[in-house]
């Protein structure tokens, strides 16, 4: 599957259509109406990217940049909210023995089909419920957009299962829109403030390089922050 010509105008009328359903998912705050938000959203796009306004359908430049100098040799990595599979296809590529897990099943399947022929190990997961036999288990975890999907005051918890997968010696990569302190949020998503960014130390976790920048749309330019978090000993 690949981005044909028409893919940025079906994406925008894909945002629109989620704008139009942001009232009705912003009155119920409680994780079953989150999940039932982002089921539906690849329910509706039957099979088509486009509108899923979160597919890119290639993986992020900065981890295939970080994956250039860092290849996997038989290390394990882990795709946290896999998506339709982009990023982890990447991880697989460089040489990681990768496992990748997304709440909702429809994007896991379509992930799978899409890649059939990647070494990955695909799962249906939440991540407020992680298998215990992962806990610590990967060298290489990769997080992107997943904190910012959920109201602001589930992203400590989101982000402390996120850094519970890294294994002593091991990496996080965390891409996330980023928004400054104090500033108003009206998601979903939720971008991350500084501190929300800075989180991951009180897991033990130590930053190793940070990088802030702008994706520039038609309509607006939005702030983000890749990160790279190192757990020692």
């Amino acid at each position: 599957m690949t981005r044909d010509g028409d893919f940025e105008a079906r994406r925008q009328a894909a945002r629109d259509r989620l704008d139009a359903d942001d009232p009705a998912m912003k009155a119920e705050r409680d994780d079953t109406s989150r999940s039932g938000f982002f089921a539906n959203v690849y329910e509706k796009a039957q099979g088509d990217a486009a509108a899923v306004p979160w597919a890119d359908l290639e993986p992020k430049p900065q981890l295939l940049n970080w994956l250039a100098e860092h290849p996997g040799q038989g290390r394990r990595a882990i795709d946290v909210a896999c998506g339709l599979g982009d990023n982890a296809a990447a991880l697989a590529d460089a040489g990681y023995e990768t496992a990748a897990f997304d709440y909702a099943e429809k994007a896991v399947n379509w992930a799978m089909r899409r890649f059939p022929d990647k070494p990955l190990d695909w799962r249906v997961g939440d991540l407020t419920n992680l298998p215990a036999n992962w806990r610590g288990a990967f060298d290489l975890v990769h997080e992107c957009y997943t904190v910012q999907s959920v109201p602001p005051e589930r992203h400590s918890e989101f982000s402390a299962a996120i850094a519970s997968l890294v294994a002593p010696g091991g990496t996080l990569l965390v891409y996330a829109r980023s928004r400054r302190e104090g500033e108003k949020a009206d998601g979903p998503p939720w971008p991350l403030t500084p501190s929300e960014l800075s989180v991951y130390a009180a897991s033990g976790l130590t930053r190793a390089f940070s990088e802030s920048f702008d994706i520039v749309r038609s309509d607006r330019t939005i702030p983000h922050r890749f990160d790279v978090w190192r757990r020692t000993g």
